[in-house]
């Protein structure tokens, strides 16, 4: 059922809209978009996707079109950001440098957000399994080294052991972020292809911007950050890297309650065939019939705040006393023959 699509603990907020009757439900799905409920989410396991299809999803893998709805499954979800990832990453990884290029080459920056069970150290070393081990990007030539970035040396050992036995295509390598400062890492990025921050926190980005001049221009991607997307405007000078990183893939589950009814809906972005200029970021709601409709798109990412005024203006659209004020003035329109 589609009730079944997010299980968390619920920050209500009271309507502005005194005629909406309604209150809005935030619940976010990764640490990537905090809410003041934030320390009791890490508390919380959390189930992200129905036992059954919440809604038809159409997701084709044609390297010409592919269609992409929010996610039904945590498989689908992870398979839909591997496609999108791949893909943006091919060209880039395939085209060589031009000698004697004056223009300074582009770093290609990506981040993918993919919602987890929850934030133990076993649920995100199984993701990056899920995601890494087997990612198909085209690449002449020879193998493609994935150097796997972790916040702390116990996700990086935990990590080495899960990979351990899993046949992969790709040469995948593991660090932590402290042996950037205290070990000889140059010999590892200068065979590094692509490097993956998974999820780093705020604490560390002085570090990952070394990381990342070091390896430029070789393409760096942010897996699932823990900072909220709202906090990068008071990381002073590093605002603007971490605001250079392309948003791939994302996924977050919405929640809105009125006095007579709540709706559930997602915020989804997903670059398709690797194309990110024209990528939208979209709200959907779901329908009465299990559904899921647009109800409205961004060119920039949503704040919270106007995802929130999006669905406060739906729910006073629909709301039953909006709906008999609406009624009353048409009949009396009727009535007296004045509109």
């Amino acid at each position: 059922m589609a009730s079944n699509l997010l299980k968390l603990p619920i920050q209500t907020i009271k309507s502005p809209i005194p005629s909406c009757s309604s209150s809005l439900s935030i619940k976010t799905h990764f640490p990537s978009l905090r809410n003041p409920l934030q320390n009791q989410l890490k508390k919380s396991h959390i189930s992200f996707f129905p036992p059954k299809p919440l809604h038809k999803s159409k997701f084709l893998c044609s390297s010409t079109l592919s269609t992409y709805s929010p996610p039904t499954s945590k498989e689908e979800a992870i398979s839909q950001a591997k496609t999108c990832l791949s893909t943006t990453l091919e060209k880039p990884l395939n085209n060589p440098r031009l000698a004697g290029k004056l223009k300074k080459q582009k770093q290609p920056k990506f981040r993918i957000e993919i919602p987890v069970i929850d934030d133990t150290p076993e649920s995100l070393t199984q993701l990056a399994l899920d995601f890494f081990q087997d990612l198909p990007i085209k690449r002449k030539g020879t193998q493609l080294n994935i150097l796997l970035v972790w916040p702390n040396s116990n996700l990086a050992e935990l990590a080495k052991k899960a990979f351990t036995n899993s046949v992969s295509s790709n040469s995948i390598q593991h660090m932590d972020m402290s042996s950037f400062l205290t070990n000889d890492s140059s010999r590892t990025l200068n065979s590094t292809d692509v490097a993956v921050f998974l999820a780093p926190e705020d604490s560390e980005l002085t570090v990952m911007k070394t990381v990342n001049d070091s390896l430029y221009p070789k393409p760096v991607v942010i897996f699932n950050p823990k900072w909220g997307f709202e906090d990068e405007t008071s990381f002073g000078e590093l605002s603007g890297f971490i605001g250079s990183f392309e948003v791939v893939y994302s996924f977050m589950g919405l929640e809105v309650r009125g006095v007579l009814s709540k709706r559930k809906g997602v915020v989804f972005k997903c670059a398709r065939d690797g194309v990110l200029s024209s990528e939208r970021w979209e709200i959907f709601v779901e329908e009465e019939n299990g559904e899921l409709k647009v109800i409205s798109k961004f060119k920039k990412r949503p704040s919270i705040g106007e995802v929130e005024n999006v669905l406060y203006n739906l729910m006073a659209v629909n709301s039953p006393i909006t709906k008999s004020a609406k009624f009353f003035r048409d009949l009396v329109s009727n009535v007296t023959g004045k509109k």
